[in-house]
């Protein structure tokens, strides 16, 4: 079973203590490309491109001018432990042992419109490329263009001999999959809020449900989706009537 979730804007460069052996981002050439394109995009164009404040276009102007070829503990960061907010906020990291990094390890997956799919111990620089940024490319006039089939072929690679893909990422990042090609079941995990018999999906809490479901698959090693029904975080509880065998929703009452 291998688990799919989207990355944040908000990061944590500071200095981290960890045992755990780092690995490198799969997609380096991929990776050196975009950097290339957008290491030549001036403050002002980064500001437009990604609709940020000056502040904002002038960090990430310097981050992408700073980026270096070699990825290393001096420069960079295992991305479980450098992405933050409100998925993330989930994500009790800081009580995992070596078995529950080793488990993420395997069986977790990053989305990323710079990184493409990245290992929970894959080393990271600072960086904001959001999946749905209209970036340009020498062949490609957006990043779901840039990334095509790549990501979706190692999701299939990965999820071989029948495993399942469980998406826990939000909309903008699992458009990078091309789910007509994917070779495996894939689960949509959804969460929805019940007021007055009334049923629907709140962003900020749907975020935080997700990053709470990863950690509930990590400390409990679950590698079977029917396993997933017995997710009861934040009072949510599996609703069979609305889920079918692609679908799983979660429910529970809005106070």
């Amino acid at each position: 079973m291998i688990v799919v979730i989207s990355p944040s804007k908000t990061q944590d460069f500071s200095l981290a203590k960890y045992n755990f052996i780092c690995s490198e981002p799969k997609f380096y050439n991929e990776i050196m490309e975009l950097i290339t394109v957008l290491n030549k995009t001036s403050i002002k164009e980064l500001k437009i491109l990604m609709s940020i404040s000056d502040n904002l276009a002038k960090l990430n102007f310097d981050r992408y001018q700073q980026f270096e070829t070699k990825f290393t503990k001096d420069n960079s960061k295992p991305a479980i432990l450098s992405f933050k907010g409100d998925v993330y906020d989930g994500i009790d990291v800081d009580h995992y042992h070596s078995q529950d990094f080793d488990f993420a390890q395997q069986h977790l997956r990053i989305l990323s419109g710079l990184y493409g799919l990245v290992r929970p111990l894959d080393l990271i620089q600072p960086y904001r490329l959001e999946m749905g940024i209209k970036l340009k490319t020498a062949k490609n006039n957006n990043l779901y263009q840039f990334w095509g089939n790549k990501i979706t072929n190692e999701l299939n690679h990965l999820t071989d001999n029948n495993k399942c893909l469980i998406n826990l990422a939000s909309t903008e990042y699992f458009d990078s999959v091309n789910t007509n090609k994917l070779t495996c079941k894939k689960i949509d995990i959804i969460f929805k809020e019940e007021k007055d018999d009334n049923y629907k999906i709140v962003g900020l809490f749907s975020k935080k449900a997700r990053g709470s479901m990863t950690n509930f698959i990590i400390k409990n090693k679950i590698t079977k989706p029917e396993l997933l029904k017995s997710f009861g975080e934040m009072e949510y509880k599996f609703n069979q009537s609305f889920s079918n065998e692609n679908q799983y929703v979660f429910t529970r009452k809005l106070k």
